[in-house]
C-alpha cells in the first residue's frame, strides 16, 4: 500500500509538472492580453510571429502620436516597417489605439487631436507640449 502512494505522488507531482512546462504563459498585463485577443479576432498575425513583440509594438502607438509631427499614416507605417503586414498596420494601429488610448480615437478622425492635448486631457502623465498655447480650438 505505501509502494501505491509514493507511485501516485510521483505520477501526481510528474503530472503537475508536465501541464506547467506545457501551459501558456501568463502575460503580465491584462491590456496586452486584450490587445492581442483583438488581434486575432481581426486575422492580423503577429509581428515576426512574436506576441511579447506584437504587444510592445501596440503599447507604443500612442505616445508615438503625440511626437511633434507624427499623424495616423505615419505611425501605421511605422507599424508596418517593425513586421505588421502593412496592408493591415492601419487596423493594428486603430486597434492599439482603441485598446491603449480609447480617448484619443474620436479627436484623431476630426482633428482636435491637438486641442486634447491642450486641455490636458490627453495622456495621463502627458506633460503639455510647448508652444500648443496659441492653436485655434
Amino acid at each position: 500500500m505505501k509502494r501505491l502512494t509514493r507511485a501516485a505522488a510521483l505520477g501526481a507531482a510528474a503530472g503537475t509538472a508536465a501541464s506547467l512546462a506545457f501551459a501558456a504563459p501568463a502575460s503580465a498585463d491584462p491590456d496586452d492580453d486584450a490587445f492581442l485577443a483583438a488581434l486575432n479576432r481581426a486575422d492580423i498575425p503577429y509581428a515576426n510571429n512574436n506576441a511579447d513583440l506584437t504587444a510592445q509594438l501596440g503599447e507604443r502607438v500612442c505616445p508615438m502620436l503625440v511626437e511633434p509631427g507624427k499623424n495616423f499614416a505615419q505611425v501605421a507605417t511605422t507599424v508596418a516597417d517593425n513586421g505588421i503586414n502593412p496592408g493591415l498596420a492601419a487596423f493594428f494601429t486603430g486597434i492599439a489605439i482603441n485598446m491603449y488610448c480609447p480617448q484619443m480615437m474620436g479627436s484623431i478622425g476630426n482633428g482636435t487631436f491637438l486641442n486634447m492635448m491642450q486641455d490636458d486631457q490627453g495622456l495621463s502623465g502627458l506633460i503639455r507640449a510647448p508652444g500648443l498655447n496659441g492653436l485655434p480650438r
